[in-house]
């Protein structure tokens, strides 16, 4: 399960990495970015469908989608210029609440 958890880690990077690249692509017009980003979704969904050989779909898939989504909303702010609200901060509290929630529950 350590190795899933690897996995599923470096999963969720691939994906905000080249979440955070999406603006550089410049709507497909850049091939280099464009390539980087495709490749990028391309890892991260391949480790995903390794990681559900040794977990369930759903935890896996909650995990994966909550935590990417907190994190390209924290680089969204940190490192994009985007702006930093109580409702954003309340959304993503309920994401990571929510993905432990079911972690929890599907460890059992």
């Amino acid at each position: 399960m350590g190795l899933a958890i690897g996995m599923l880690i470096l999963a969720i990077g691939a994906e905000v990495g080249a979440s955070a690249a999406l603006p550089r692509t410049d709507g497909f017009r850049n091939p280099l970015w464009s390539l980087l980003v495709l490749g990028g979704y391309a890892f991260s969904i391949w480790l995903l469908a390794l990681v559900v050989q040794h977990m369930s779909v759903s935890v896996a898939y909650a995990i994966w989608a909550g935590l990417g989504t907190a994190a390209i909303a924290l680089i969204g702010v940190l490192m994009l210029g985007e702006a930093w609200d109580l409702t954003k901060a309340l959304a993503l509290t309920m994401i990571v609440v929510g993905v432990v929630v079911l972690n929890l529950n599907g460890a059992h």
